[in-house]
């Protein structure tokens, strides 16, 4: 069959058309399935790496192994169950906590669960505001009582004036005991009254500078001379504790205010405000010795007793009743120290020789100890010398 040219060449031009367009097409046939196939591929390397991503902590943490002795931590209490917040509000979280309310941690410290200590907070205000004040108040209403006393009394004078005979008082060890006391008393009682009362009576006088120089000075003495008050406050009590057990007499010179409200005191070696000075010196020593130790070495003995005593204050609540222990103590002991060296140096005539040469003079220790007078009065003489070598051999 012909068709006509016209049509052949139709024919012709379309069927080299579609020669062209299939010549065309078929690179890109075989270009599709490659280009698909790197678009898959791309896509499941990047979910591949998307998922180890992911996965990386959970491996890591267990490859990780806890170390020996690891605590762990026990869940949430009722009160964190409930949600982020809990089922308590904050202002009970933190009225609790304020109180001294113990939470849960994974160290060792025994302090660490309790984030603030309502005890420090009552422990300061006694301290700052009774304490120190009364303290301050009871130093100040002594020295002016001394003071007052001196003006209004004088001197106590031997009122049959010297006999030129003595009799021997104390012993050598007695004497070398009392004033090993005294040297300590002088340098603890200002050391420690500069660290007491400094703050608020000496920085505004001298200075920032010039007071830390002096408060580190008395803190270490303070801290160095300590121990040795240990070991005198014991020698004294065994040194002179033998006398000084209280009397009938003693009880009628307190209440003749030991001749100063009329009529003559009698008493024995010691009379009573001797023999209480004696009894609130070994008693306030002890206190001052036991708070003293604990404070100086805070991070030891506190916890130590803790633990070894099943009665006992934790170890801060212990400290802060050292602190507090000590400090009254202090104040007690200064307080009552200062009349004894007032009466035994300035303020009566004869007082001091006892303890300086071992001898008072007879008419002395007629008129403040008449009884230890009449018992000793073979032992006096007028050779002083003698006296004073019969004293330091014990023939008191």
């Amino acid at each position: 069959m012909r068709f006509p040219r016209t049509l052949r060449a139709s024919f012709s031009n379309t069927f080299a058309a579609d020669g062209v367009a299939q010549g065309l097409a078929k690179p890109a046939a075989r270009r599709f399935p490659a280009f698909d196939l790197a678009r898959v591929a791309g896509g499941l390397v990047v979910v591949v790496l998307l998922l180890l991503a992911s996965l990386a902590p959970s491996l890591a943490q267990s490859s990780v192994r806890p170390p020996a002795g690891a605590v762990t931590l026990a869940p949430p209490g009722p009160e964190m169950q409930g949600g982020a917040l809990g089922n308590r509000s904050d202002a009970e979280v933190w009225h609790d906590v304020r109180k001294g309310a113990a939470g849960r941690v994974s160290i060792p410290d025994p302090n660490a669960p309790t984030l603030i200590q309502s005890q420090g907070q009552d422990w300061r205000v006694f301290h700052n505001e009774v304490v120190k004040v009364w303290g301050g108040r009871i130093f100040a209403g002594v020295v002016v009582a001394i003071v007052a006393f001196f003006l209004i009394r004088g001197r106590i004078r031997i009122k049959g004036g010297r006999s030129g005979r003595v009799m021997p008082r104390f012993s050598l060890t007695e004497r070398v005991v009392h004033w090993f006391m005294a040297v300590l008393f002088v340098l603890l009682g200002v050391s420690g009254l500069i660290l007491f009362l400094g703050k608020d009576i000496l920085l505004p006088v001298v200075g920032p500078s010039v007071f830390s120089l002096l408060a580190s000075a008395s803190l270490q003495g303070h801290n160095l001379f300590g121990p040795l008050f240990v070991v005198a406050i014991v020698a004294l009590f065994v040194t002179f504790v033998r006398g000084n057990g209280f009397r009938w007499v003693d009880v009628v010179w307190a209440l003749k205010g030991g001749g100063l409200l009329g009529g003559h005191a009698s008493s024995h070696r010691y009379n009573f405000g001797e023999k209480s000075w004696f009894w609130l010196a070994s008693i306030a020593g002890v206190a001052l010795s036991i708070s003293g130790i604990l404070l100086l070495f805070p991070d030891h003995l506190p916890g130590m007793v803790a633990q070894t005593t099943p009665d006992a204050p934790p170890a801060r609540a212990m400290m802060q009743l050292a602190n507090l222990v000590h400090g009254i103590a202090a104040v007690g002991f200064i307080a009552v120290g200062l009349g004894h060296i007032y009466i035994g140096t300035l303020g009566m005539e004869g007082a001091l020789e006892g303890m300086t040469r071992g001898t008072v003079d007879e008419n002395w220790a007629k008129e403040h100890h008449d009884l230890w007078y009449e018992a000793h009065l073979a032992e006096s003489s007028t050779d002083s010398v003698g006296a004073e070598v019969a004293a330091a051999a014990g023939k008191v």
